[in-house]
């Protein structure tokens, strides 16, 4: 069913006001597209709303019966554009984002620096999660993108590469390991290794590249986040394998990155957003901050 809006209103000015110059200057038309909008409507409804005479506005019995549903209307959408106004505003005054926590950490603030100097005034919020829950945030709308591994295909989300990264053994400068140009995985054996939990898109990504093989190194540690990973090793309690990016940070001096082969082990790092949901200008401003800032880690 068709609603004339434009109609109602032009209906609902001339009733409250009793006049068509004044219900024309309060729409801002002029009293022949008011005249206009009326007749149309009238016609459509088969009925005379309005009685006019050279000195005023009656209405019929069908405008009587109409105006109270007209006002109700018109009011109701009034008050809905009104909210979705001051929720673009305040989206646009917001923005929330899903990054991995290492990002997060060592990489997103030199980010955020440049961003808050163009755009003052905009608060973020920063969902430090997983990939996971990073993946969840963006699907359920409480984030507008993430910054995550991109490891697996979710139809509602559409993911840009920034950059791919090999994963590496942390090691103490004055490990054994230490001065190796690189590693197979077998050197691991007897080793104490630190693992991240399963609800990482780390661990999932160093298992499935092992297969079976993984069961035969002696994982001593389990965690929760990479940063606790790295602090550990830094104590000497075992050698960890992470992303190569966790390596060029203020928390590994003292310690060495040794590249691990057979097989080798890389994740990709981007940019996901939910699928035909745009984000709003600030955070397309945000997200192409992010891109430059990784292209020139390349």
């Amino acid at each position: 069913m068709r609603i004339d809006f434009p109609g109602l209103q032009a209906f609902l000015a001339i009733a409250e006001r009793g006049s068509f110059s004044r219900a024309a200057a309060h729409l801002n038309l002029s009293q022949t597209a008011l005249s206009h909008r009326i007749k149309k409507l009238e016609e459509d409804l088969g009925l005379q709303l309005l009685a006019r005479t050279t000195r005023q506005v009656a209405l019929t019995p069908a405008g009587l019966e109409l105006l109270p549903t007209a006002r109700r209307m018109i009011g109701e959408l009034s008050d809905t554009i009104d909210l979705l106004r001051a929720r673009g505003r305040q989206r646009q005054a917001h923005i929330a984002l899903g990054c991995l926590p290492t990002i997060a950490a060592y990489h997103l603030p030199r980010v955020l620096q440049e961003f808050n100097a163009a755009h003052p005034g905009i608060s973020i919020k920063i969902h430090d999660n997983s990939a996971g829950e990073i993946a969840t945030l963006v699907q359920s709308g409480q984030a507008e993108f993430g910054v995550t591994i991109i490891a697996m295909n979710i139809w509602d989300l559409e993911a840009t590469p920034l950059i791919k990264e090999r994963f590496v053994l942390l090691c103490p400068k004055d490990h054994e390991f230490a001065k190796r140009n690189f590693l197979s995985w077998a050197h691991l054996a007897d080793t104490p290794l630190i693992r991240i939990s399963p609800q990482a898109g780390n661990r999932a990504l160093i298992d499935d590249a092992l297969g079976e093989r993984r069961d035969a190194l002696n994982w001593r540690y389990e965690v929760q986040h990479l940063q606790t990973a790295v602090g550990m090793v830094f104590e000497r309690l075992g050698v960890a394998v992470v992303p190569n990016i966790a390596v060029a940070t203020q928390g590994t001096a003292g310690l060495v990155a040794v590249p691990l082969r057979n097989p080798g082990v890389s994740r990709t790092v981007g940019i996901v957003v939910k699928r035909g949901l745009p984000p709003s200008k600030p955070a397309q401003a945000l997200i192409e901050l992010i891109k430059a800032y990784f292209a020139a880690l390349q």
